[in-house]
């Protein structure tokens, strides 16, 4: 297929708006329906190319994936403009990857046709194309969908898991304001859910050619290979609703929770307010909260008529976000603990008589018992971790097992000590030393009214790792708890992303998740993806009356725990199935590789 002498620039015309298509389905921007059709411009750039193809292919994708890219993490800026550029160029990579795939290995048509080529001659090549058969055409064009899309999806698993991984913003995520499509999240996780929409896209360019030709020499054809696609996109569709109307159905626990959330302002890791103005901002946050629950209650109770039942509401947890307060705590081998008597004060503030779970971020030390005290251990540990202070007084810790990069740890740090003062200069505090990694994949474990189930717990970005809290699946009731603070990044789209990003682990491990933020967004989240209230049909975000999740306040949200959680295959296999996929896409394309093109 020739372009013209302007045939260069408008490739790279398409590669790019492909890279902003592919970026807009996210939020701020949320324009989900590009899903569909964001690939098609670079699609038609990729298979026009001639002459070393593969590494045109690579340059296009690269400019594909850096456009993306650099929208999609603009919000990177907040905190250092060099690192979007560097982390844009090098996420880049991966589409740039399959750029050469597509355009060297499975190029549906080389347009062998000699450059002086007559009228007649055209006219005799294209008639050879529509004589070749529908059959042929359609089977050779889903053998080269099927490669484009599974190593697409394969490249988006490898993304996020090179160099522990950066797995944000798949194209699958446009899915997150479309429920019945992101259903299918639970059978190859995240990345595989691009899979029909690479396909379908791999078909309409191959299927228009076709069209085109065939009207040219006047004679149109069925195309088997359009009709297989849309049974797939049919039969994703189905798949969803069927899920949809499944889930909820069973026994499950019922669970309240008070998310308190401050918005704390920060430049990038220096929090702006004082030690004591966040401990007194917990406390009046979390009081107004069960002040609010409580008032709930007594105008139930007034609005009742007489012998009526009323359902009264009681948080069984409050949860602050990641590293809610500066004072850390110790723990020693056996599990005894202590910590800050500020801490002590601010808890028997909120909860006195010990009646809630407290559930939170705080930094763990390493301890040591010194007679009858715990004291921190010389060159200790610290880790960012989840603690659960229960009632009675027992505590459970999990310790963040995916660090930043940059953000809690320095690669090179002692080899290379100028990267130092970049962190300090960039993040606005003085680094104190890398943050440990936790090594337990033991679930937490808690209760409600007497019944038991687990906790997958998660903190900050983790809730973006599927395949870490895949680890912590268990059988039997569970919850997802994720706690973070995306305030490095103000009022930019970063903890939006967040969410939307968060929200498939509730459909991919079919386990609700209840997530509280310090900027947002601190919501639950049920089996479906959902975020709507069992029992009130309200939407369960923190957000101000604008419909901003920036914002100072608190929420009592209400998650059922299913006691028999419902099947998911990426539960049970992982990333192995993604993984099978691409393996099948890379034979499949190796196969048509080798077959015959059709000029």
């Amino acid at each position: 297929m020739k372009l013209g002498k302007s045939g260069p620039w408008l490739r790279l015309v398409a590669a790019v708006a492909s890279g902003a298509g592919s970026a807009l389905v996210l939020p701020p921007y949320d324009g989900g329906g590009l899903v569909w059709v964001a690939l098609l411009p670079a699609l038609l750039a990729l298979w026009s190319l001639e002459g070393r193809r593969g590494w045109k292919g690579f340059g296009l994708g690269w400019l594909m994936g850096f456009s993306s890219f650099l929208i999609s993490l603009h919000w990177l800026t907040e905190v250092s403009s060099a690192g979007w550029v560097a982390l844009s160029t090098y996420l880049a990579l991966f589409p740039a990857l399959w750029g050469a795939w597509v355009a060297k290995v499975v190029h549906p048509w080389i347009d062998r046709a000699p450059k002086d080529e007559s009228r007649i001659a055209m006219k005799m090549r294209q008639k050879e194309v529509v004589r070749a058969g529908h059959w042929q055409a359609s089977w050779k064009s889903l053998r080269i969908a099927l490669s484009a899309a599974a190593v697409w999806c394969v490249l988006e698993w490898l993304r996020g898991w090179l160099f522990t991984g950066f797995g944000w913003n798949t194209l699958g995520v446009g899915f997150h304001r479309t429920p019945v499509m992101a259903q299918s999240a639970d059978l190859l996780g995240i990345c595989g859910l691009a899979f029909v929409p690479v396909f379908l896209q791999a078909v309409i360019v191959q299927t228009g050619r076709r069209l085109v030709a065939e009207a040219r020499a006047g004679k149109l054809r069925p195309h088997i290979d359009f009709g297989v696609a849309a049974v797939l996109v049919a039969l994703s569709f189905c798949y969803g609703v069927w899920r949809l109307s499944r889930e909820g159905k069973g026994d499950s626990i019922r669970l309240q929770a008070l998310l308190v959330q401050l918005d704390i302002p920060q430049e990038a890791a220096r929090r702006l307010w004082t030690s004591e103005e966040i401990h007194f901002g917990y406390e009046d946050e979390t009081l107004a909260g069960l002040k609010q629950v409580e008032a709930a209650n007594e105008a139930k109770i007034r609005a009742a008529q007489e012998g009526e039942l009323v359902e009264l509401a009681r948080p069984d947890w409050i949860l602050w976000p990641e590293v809610s307060l500066d004072g850390r705590i110790l723990r020693d081998n056996e599990g005894a603990w202590a910590t800050w008597q500020e801490n002590l004060d601010t808890w028997s503030v909120v909860n006195p008589d010990g009646e809630f779970t407290l559930v939170l971020g705080l930094l763990e030390e390493e301890g040591v018992r010194l007679g009858d005290q715990l004291v921190r251990k010389e060159d200790g540990r610290v880790w960012n971790s989840l603690v659960m202070l229960q009632p009675g007084g027992a505590m459970q810790t999990f310790r963040k097992h995916h660090l930043v990069v940059f953000g809690e740890y320095i690669p090179w740090v002692e080899e290379l000590p100028f990267l130092r003062k970049i962190y300090e200069q960039q993040s606005g505090a003085q680094y104190a030393g890398a943050i440990s990694k936790g090594v337990s994949l033991e679930p937490l474990s808690a209760q409600v009214n007497g019944e038991e189930f687990g906790v997958i717990p998660s903190v900050c970005f983790e809730d973006t790792v599927p395949r870490l809290l895949r680890k912590f699946v268990r059988g039997g009731p569970q919850v997802i708890v994720n706690v973070t603070n995306d305030g490095w990044f103000k009022d930019s789209p970063a903890a939006a992303q967040h969410f939307a990003n968060a929200r498939f682990r509730a459909i991919e491990l079919r386990r609700p998740m209840v997530r509280c933020a310090n900027t947002g967004v601190s919501a639950a989240i049920d089996t479906r993806g959902s975020t709507v209230n069992p029992t009130t049909g309200t939407v369960q975000e923190l957000r101000d009356e604008q419909g901003s999740h920036l914002t100072r306040g608190s929420l009592l949200v209400e998650v059922e725990i299913p006691k028999h959680p419902s099947f998911s295959l990426y539960a049970v296999v992982g990333d192995s199935g993604v993984l099978a996929l691409g393996l099948l896409g890379l034979v499949v394309g190796g196969w048509v590789n080798r077959s015959e093109v059709l000029a």
